[in-house]
């Protein structure tokens, strides 16, 4: 039997396998929860937000006004990288996994008690900024964690792409769990939704990070991080370090996304309030159509990720990029028939460009950065692209359509991201199948 080593610990192929799967489970099932709560937010804003914390505003500019408290989570998410991408690299990815778990539990179960504008005037709409900037700082710390808690115990260099794609299922997940609560709580509440209705979803956060708490505490840390401590090659400022030796790699990280990232919030979070407020169908519907394209994600993101093992990373985010680009126009043209069958086609296949790209994403971003600096470079490098993609997507959005009366400005908008990203993943060095550890040391 095969015993490997772990610096100061051996383990057998065996236990080995048995250490990725718990890995694999634990990323995956933990990055969900924290999804779940980052999303839960993004489904509520368009449909409640703007109605509840500022009322007294035309319709449109209530919707840009809570899109603009939404955006503040993007905007966050850099702070969260650079403070847990430290401490990932410093003490090790079990115990900052656990402490961002626990910092988007509470901020989002807090949302669910903040009082409305009719209670306590505009002090509402400060109380959930300040929430939303706490539940950024706390997902911005997690994605880095949660790929190289799978990633780094891979086997082989052959299948990383496919390993580190599960804790990107994540977000399917995430998403489809937020969106079924809402739709629960929509049919059971029904005219009591705005009243109380979408709180609970908030409050059954709690429920799940204990969940995900459980689970977290039962796995052991990466073989990688352990043989840095054994070899005494931690860095003592890891984040002042990948900035300093790394900056083109975090660049082309954060630029990489722009086709990914800003397409996805517009198709999962602008869409609630361009079909309620000018397509006019039901949230209920909307919320069934973008459950049904989560599930389709279960199958598509490992999928590319596997894929991607075989073809290289570069070109299936690269075919990702350029699919996601055209889809856009489709996307909009199939809206804006008024068919509730193509509108629900639109919205089911919309994710599966994406994950062309979310796929083989994790890999290709964490491949990017040595071992002792890998989880402050892969953080900061995915979530500067909060701050110029995801974050400011919904809003861009809303005030094309407001400003030109066409959604195919929107088009033009994710036609616009797309060739950045085509641009920068060309630049970017692609270390498919090729041993990562030791670079740059």
């Amino acid at each position: 039997m095969v015993a490997i080593n772990l610096g100061a610990e051996t383990l057998s192929e065996q236990e080995h396998g048995r250490q990725l799967r718990r890995a694999v489970i634990a990323s995956t099932v933990g990055t969900a929860i924290e999804w779940y709560d980052f999303f839960l937010y993004s489904t509520v804003t368009g449909l409640v937000f703007a109605r509840l914390f500022f009322p007294h505003s035309d319709p449109l500019v209530g919707t840009l006004e809570a899109f603009a408290i939404y955006a503040v989570g993007f905007l966050a998410r850099p702070i969260g990288a650079a403070i847990f991408g430290h401490y990932g690299d410093r003490i090790g990815r079990k115990s900052t996994l656990i402490a961002t778990l626990m910092t988007m539990g509470i901020a989002t179960f807090l949302v669910g008690l903040v009082p409305a504008y009719e209670s306590i005037g505009i002090w509402g709409a400060i109380i959930l900024t300040v929430l939303r900037f706490i539940q950024g700082i706390g997902v911005g710390g997690e994605w880095g964690g949660s790929v190289l808690l799978s990633m780094e115990w891979a086997r082989t260099f052959s299948h990383r792409g496919f390993v580190a794609s599960w804790p990107q299922l994540g977000v399917p997940c995430g998403l489809f769990l937020a969106n079924l609560a809402v739709l629960v709580l929509s049919w059971l509440s029904g005219d009591q939704f705005l009243a109380w209705g979408w709180r609970v979803p908030f409050l059954l956060s709690l429920l799940l990070v204990a969940l995900g708490l459980w689970i977290r505490l039962g796995i052991m840390e990466t073989p990688v991080f352990s043989k840095l401590v054994a070899d005494n090659k931690v860095e003592r400022a890891p984040m002042l370090q990948v900035v300093r030796r790394q900056p083109k790699e975090i660049l082309l990280c954060a630029l990489v996304r722009m086709a990914e990232q800003a397409p996805f919030y517009i198709f999962t979070a602008f869409i609630f309030a361009y079909g309620v407020g000018t397509l006019k169908v039901s949230r209920d519907f909307l919320l069934i159509a973008v459950l049904a394209a989560s599930i389709v994600s279960f199958v598509s993101i490992p999928l590319f990720g596997h894929i991607s093992d075989l073809i290289g990373r570069k070109r299936m985010y690269m075919i990702g990029a350029a699919a996601t680009g055209i889809y856009g126009f489709i996307y909009f043209g199939l809206l804006n028939t008024g068919s509730a069958a193509l509108i629900f086609v639109a919205i089911v296949i919309s994710l599966i460009p994406h994950d062309m790209m979310y796929g083989p994403q994790a890999a290709l971003i964490a491949e990017s950065f040595t071992g002792r600096l890998r989880y402050s470079g892969a953080s900061l490098g995915y979530q500067l692209s909060s701050v110029i993609a995801g974050g400011p997507a919904p809003l861009i959005a809303a005030w094309l359509f407001s400003a030109y009366g066409t959604a195919y400005a929107v088009a033009f908008y994710v036609l616009t991201c797309s060739v950045l990203s085509l641009i920068a993943a060309a630049l970017m060095t692609d270390y498919t199948g090729r041993d990562i550890e030791g670079k740059y040391e």
